[in-house]
């Protein structure tokens, strides 16, 4: 009897170990230096500080509904009332969407720029891969509707879990902007918990998931299966274009195939022939620009046109 409660207790302590382990991996991802990401897109050409600094534009900070700041800055050089709003990916920041910002600022946009929580200069102690990020997002397009008021024109653009925040935004809470890119995104976290954990340390999902999910509800209050874009795709009616490298071996291509197929209502899928993970701008400039200029024209500018 001794020995089986010594063997139920090394049980316990071994699960206990390995869901604070794959938690913290989870809630404290390790990110980018600031410092890194602000030279790499220097030295890229992407980044022009410059012409940044020469833009018209206004540091805010914007309360989370969780008790932090979220930092942004918008950037309007054009008096109308078009906006963008970039949602950047897991470890990096708001540096890494200026790219995406001048694409849209060359088409007459505005733009909004912000740090997720616990990225950039934005607070927050954990990541969570779209479910709080989701609130932070709202956050961000009520106060830009409160400032500019209800004839505003809002797309969100969202790169990797900026895109999966976009679409939980969408489908889970409001269906709230007039068009939506999402670039690279995940269909479903769980699943790609368990692809990452098989192509990274050849573990089981199912021996590790269920264990790394009971530690998360607990120490996060939500579940790996509350952070599912494809359950909620059907909700959004406004146009997304879905955007996705062929070779990306980080978040599988089939992923944006998949949230493609289910979406109902105005859709275009664009697939970039080069680069890997979050590569399709930098990689296929040229025809990165091509498919949002196709995809305005068909979802946005004409129902403008229609609508006057």
């Amino acid at each position: 009897m001794r020995r089986l409660f010594r063997y139920i207790i090394s049980i316990v302590l071994f699960l206990s170990s390995l869901g604070v382990y794959f938690t913290n991996r989870l809630m404290f991802m390790k990110k980018k230096e600031d410092d890194f990401i602000l030279e790499r897109e220097k030295e890229s050409g992407r980044l022009d500080l410059i012409k940044y600094e020469s833009l018209p534009k206004r540091e805010v900070l914007i309360p989370s509904p969780f008790g932090y700041n979220l930092k942004a800055v918008a950037v309007e050089p054009h008096k109308n009332n078009r906006y963008i709003i970039i949602s950047h990916g897991v470890t990096e920041n708001k540096m890494n969407s200026i790219k995406y910002m001048n694409l849209f600022l060359d088409r007459g946009f505005n733009a909004v720029i912000y740090d997720h929580r616990r990225h950039g200069e934005s607070g927050g102690k954990t990541t969570s891969y779209g479910h709080y990020e989701k609130f932070d997002l709202k956050a961000i397009v009520d106060w830009l509707k409160a400032e500019k008021g209800p004839d505003i024109q809002i797309g969100i653009h969202g790169e990797s879990m900026g895109a999966a925040t976009m679409i939980l935004y969408a489908g889970m809470l409001e269906d709230g902007a007039d068009f939506y890119i999402a670039d690279c995104p995940f269909s479903d976290f769980k699943e790609q918990l368990a692809y990452r954990l098989k192509a990274e340390m050849k573990l089981p999902a199912k021996l590790f998931l269920p264990v790394a999910d009971l530690f998360l509800r607990m120490r996060e209050k939500y579940s790996i299966a509350d952070v599912s874009p494809i359950s909620v795709i059907e909700n959004i009616k406004k146009p997304i274009l879905f955007i996705h490298s062929e070779k990306d071996d980080f978040i599988l291509p089939t992923m944006s195939e998949a949230l493609y197929e289910k979406k109902k209502g105005p859709k275009k899928l664009y697939l970039a022939v080069n680069g890997i993970h979050a590569q399709s701008f930098n990689e296929n400039r040229e025809d990165y620009e091509k498919v949002i200029d196709e995809f305005l024209d068909q979802y946005v500018d004409s129902m403008d046109a229609l609508s006057q």
